[in-house]
């Protein structure tokens, strides 16, 4: 492999226009499809195989005049201060809104509080149910404003009006500050090579991948449904992988230009080198994404595939466009250097990499001990993750969807928020009115629902809805807790009646997804982590490395999800992170960020402990190898980080809490296993372990195909390499 690479970047280098402009009519040919195949995306989630999905196609099929799937929105009314809504006034003001809005576009139908009772007991409050003859993916920025002008109409009548609902919940959209990101990372690139050149080509080289990786995906979303977040991630993955890879290549090819090479000779040897490792570091990661299909969830195999394709066209376009660059620029990367920054240690003194690995290797186990104490004590609130979909509910306090959310909370109890949808299928041959009397009957009797409407049957009798509302509100352990129970008894009314009960609606979706979701977490966990450790075996042949690696990885996804926990479950530090709300995480994170976070863990394994194992294959004894892996790799892996961080970091300030949930995750991941795992417990454990942690048994090692990743026999190939120093793969600056 490194023998191909070193071809391709010396191709690259000399053929660089004509592959700059092919790069270039892959981005033009992109954005042509963006723009003429561009189609909506999606904010709802679907669940196969679970009962609540069942239940939902059930009702598409036998009553599809209920519209279960279609969009809804809840608009609430409070009357002033003192005053009932039942007044004259005031429902005067109420029946003119609910007038107009049954006259909205695509609104279905409109149920009028005062003829469905919907008013509070005090007489304050009241709501009326709207229902749109389309899937909240339909739901248009224009039929939002509608909605809102209605509402304008009440409050200019002197009440106060508040609306939620999935009809409200418009697609998220790429924010300003998500820029920051970018602009720490290049600051971070400046300060690391201390030229202006240098630092321009990683950022160039990663804007045009993440362009032409974001404008495929969105001509993608023409031909398939895709949920709304997909692109976000993909987005965070593109730029953070697509800067880090060519800071590698770029950091070699300077090397290689110090060392006296000629341009095209350096690019050849960087990309066939650095390369080789960012061609395994982007597999890692392209694995892990894709792997998150078997856990067969729509939405999870979509942002990951797409999240996956984006590191696919940052590792090409690192291997080729990236070299043609260089050669546009040739040796000015080591020249326009910027005043007071060297991108390097002073003369005559170490770098600090090698200055903290002497300092860990000299008090291992102190290191140790204390590292992993710190990783356990904040992976501590972990112990209490609870998994949702969060939803009005957590939505910042002054928008409207929250203070809808509260009112309702307030005026009527938690769980009219979250009403529960209860389908019964008649036996073979039975009617189903009788059996759905008698399961509404048993439900009205159970501690925690507050209200069951009569059984609405569908013209042939053969299936009946049911509403029921909890005592309890949408998010709560004790809504989740009555969903299971109902299930029980509607498995006994099938032994007696031979009718079946489901349950579903947003609410027990929400559940289902969120029990499916843990279900598979320790199955993709233990799939990773068994990835992890022959791919690691692989490159590295040794079997304690690769152990050393997958525990260090478990502990920072350990640490990850207690950091995610302690802000956004139990509100530390809320404040600081502008997290609106506290509430459940999202039921997608954790198997998200397993599969990104084993990723990126590994890009920071490969480039710097194959520093490590060059150095002992060479001679060094075990404590100085650790030594000159960090001589060579930490500042590099160091800035990777840092990027890495900044730009997850930059989706933190997102309005949408399931954007800012990801963004916090992944830098707090990238953080904890970069500068803790990799750069603190990696060269501990190296340092105690000795010659023993690069043991191989020689079975094994016959067995093994040699992948080169720190591409030694490619030196042994090219014409005077007797007279090469070797040069660790981790990218030197």
């Amino acid at each position: 492999m490194a023998t191909f690479l070193y071809r391709l970047g010396r191709f690259s280098f000399r053929r660089r226009w004509l592959v700059a402009a092919l790069w270039a009519g892959l981005l033009v040919l992109a954005g042509v499809g963006a723009a003429t195949l561009k189609g909506p995306t999606a904010n709802d989630f679907s669940m196969p195989g679970t009962e609540s999905q069942q239940a939902m196609d059930l009702l598409k099929e036998r009553m599809p005049q209920a519209n279960a799937d279609g969009a809804t929105a809840r608009v609430v009314f409070r009357a002033p201060g003192g005053e009932k809504i039942t007044a004259p006034a005031s429902k005067a003001a109420v029946d003119g809104v609910v007038a107009r809005l049954r006259t909205a576009p695509k609104v279905a139908s409109v149920a009028d509080p005062f003829q469905t009772r919907a008013v509070s007991p005090d007489g304050r409050t009241a709501y009326a149910q709207v229902a749109y003859k389309v899937s909240p993916i339909d739901v248009t920025g224009a039929d939002r404003d509608a909605l809102k002008a209605a509402a304008e109409q009440g409050r200019a009548a002197g009440l106060t009006v508040e609306y939620g609902g999935s009809a409200t919940q418009g697609i998220p959209e790429q924010s300003a500050t998500e820029i920051i990101g970018v602009a720490v990372a290049a600051l971070v690139l400046v300060i690391t090579f201390g030229s202006l050149i240098a630092a321009g080509l990683p950022l160039l080289n990663a804007l045009l991948g993440v362009g032409i990786a974001m404008a495929t995906i969105t001509a993608a979303t023409g031909l398939i449904e895709m949920s709304s977040t997909t692109s976000t991630l993909a987005l965070m993955l593109g730029l953070a992988v697509a800067i880090d890879y060519s800071l590698f290549i770029v950091s070699r090819y300077r090397a290689e230009l110090r060392e006296g090479r000629a341009p095209e000779e350096a690019a050849g040897r960087a990309v066939g080198t650095a390369g080789s490792a960012v061609v395994f570091a982007g597999l890692t990661v392209v694995i892990a994404l894709a792997g998150l299909m078997v856990v067969n969830i729509p939405i999870l195999t979509e942002m990951g595939l797409a999240a996956a394709f984006a590191v696919v066209v940052a590792v090409l376009i690192a291997l080729s466009l990236l070299p043609a660059l260089l050669g546009m620029a040739g040796r000015r990367v080591l020249g326009g250097r910027i005043p007071g920054l060297r991108g390097g240690p002073a003369e005559g003194r170490a770098p600090l990499g090698e200055r903290w690995a002497r300092f860990v290797v000299r008090r291992p186990l102190p290191v140790l001990l204390l590292a992993v104490a710190a990783m356990g004590a904040v992976a501590y609130p972990a112990t209490d993750l609870r998994l949702g979909l969060p939803g009005d509910e957590v939505a910042a306090p002054d928008t409207t969807q929250r203070k809808a959310y509260d009112l309702i909370a307030e005026g009527f109890g938690p769980g009219v928020n979250g009403p529960l949808m209860v389908v019964v299928e008649s036996g073979s041959g039975g009617g189903v009115q009788e059996p759905a009397q008698r399961f509404a009957g048993e439900l009205q009797r159970m501690r925690d629902v507050a209200v069951v409407t009569p059984p609405a049957p569908n013209p042939a009798g053969n299936t009946a809805l049911l509403t029921v509302v909890p005592k309890s509100g949408p998010s709560d352990k004790a809504t989740e807790d009555l969903v299971a129970a109902i299930r029980d008894r509607g498995g006994d009314l099938r032994e007696t009646t031979g009718a079946r009960a489901m349950v579903t609606g947003s609410t027990a979706m929400n559940i289902d997804i969120s029990a499916k979701l843990s279900d598979a977490l320790v199955p993709y966990l233990l799939v990773v982590v068994g990835l992890a450790f022959l791919l690691l075996t692989l490159v590295f042949r040794s079997l304690l490395v690769p152990l050393k690696a997958t525990a260090g990885f478990l502990l920072t996804v350990a640490a990850t999800f207690g950091a995610v926990v302690a802000v956004f479950q139990w509100g530390w530090l809320a404040e600081v992170f502008g997290v609106p709300e506290t509430g459940p995480i999202m039921s997608l994170l954790p198997i998200l960020l397993i599969g990104v976070v084993f990723g990126l863990a590994m890009d920071y394994q490969v480039f710097l402990v194959t520093g490590m194992r060059e150095a002992y294959v060479h001679g060094a004894a075990p404590r100085e190898a650790v030594v000159a892996g960090f001589r060579h790799g930490a500042r590099v892996v160091t800035a990777a980080a840092v990027i890495m961080i900044a730009v997850f970091a930059g989706f933190v300030a997102s309005d949408e809490t399931m954007i800012m949930m990801i963004g916090f995750a992944l830098a707090a991941g990238v953080a904890f296993d970069a500068f803790v795992v990799r750069m603190t417990i990696v060269p501990a454990v190296m340092a105690l372990l000795g010659r023993s942690a690069w043991w191989l048994p020689r079975w094994l090692d016959r067995l093994l195909p040699d992948v080169d990743v720190e591409g030694e026999k490619l030196r042994h190939a090219l014409p005077g390499a007797a007279e090469d120093e070797p040069v660790p793969a981790a990218a030197r600056t």
